[in-house]
C-alpha cells in the first residue's frame, strides 16, 4: 500500500490510500486506521477486486451470511465509517457495490476484497471521535455519541 495525508485542516486529516494487487482491502484499511490512530472516519473507495466476499446481515439471526464473489469485479462504490470499537481499536463499517463481467452488480457488507490491480481509498476523519458499540441484542455494534 502507498498512503499520502493529502489535507489536513483543523485538526482534521484526509489520506489517499493506494492499495496494491493482491492485498485485502478490509485489512489493509483497517491496520492503517490503527496505525494513524484514527478514530472517526468517512471513507470511500473505487477500483478492482479478483473476489471479493460481501456479507448480508439477516435481523432475526443477528447475524451476517457471507456472499461469496469468485470473480474478477469492478469496485463501482465503497462507502463506510471507521469508529472506535469497545476495544478501542478502529471498527469499519463498509458497504460495497460490485460491477460483474455481464453488467450485472452485486452488493453488501464488505467483509473481505482481494485488490486486482488496485484499489484507491480516500478517508476523510470527522470532526468529532466516533464510538461503535455492540448491541447484543441486535448482533451488530452501533455508532453511538457520547
Amino acid at each position: 500500500m502507498n498512503s499520502t495525508l493529502a489535507a489536513e485542516e483543523n485538526g482534521r486529516r484526509t489520506f489517499v490510500l493506494i492499495l496494491e494487487q493482491g492485498e485485502e482491502a478490509f485489512t489493509a484499511t483497517s491496520r492503517f486506521a490503527a496505525e494513524k490512530q484514527i478514530d472517526g472516519a468517512s471513507l470511500t473507495a473505487l477500483g478492482a477486486f479478483e473476489r471479493a466476499k460481501v456479507g448480508w446481515f439477516d435481523p432475526a439471526a443477528r447475524k451476517y451470511y457471507p456472499i461469496p464473489i469468485n470473480e474478477q469485479c469492478e469496485v463501482l462504490s465503497v462507502i463506510g465509517d471507521i469508529a472506535k470499537d469497545d476495544d478501542g481499536k478502529p471498527s469499519l463499517h463498509v458497504h460495497v457495490v460490485l460491477g460483474m463481467q455481464d453488467g450485472t452488480t452485486r452488493g453488501g457488507h464488505l467483509m473481505e476484497g482481494i485488490v486486482r490491480p488496485t484499489l484507491e481509498v480516500v478517508l476523510v476523519e470527522t470532526a468529532v471521535h466516533l464510538r461503535r458499540r455492540k448491541h447484543a441484542d441486535l448482533g451488530v455494534a452501533l455508532i453511538e455519541f457520547p
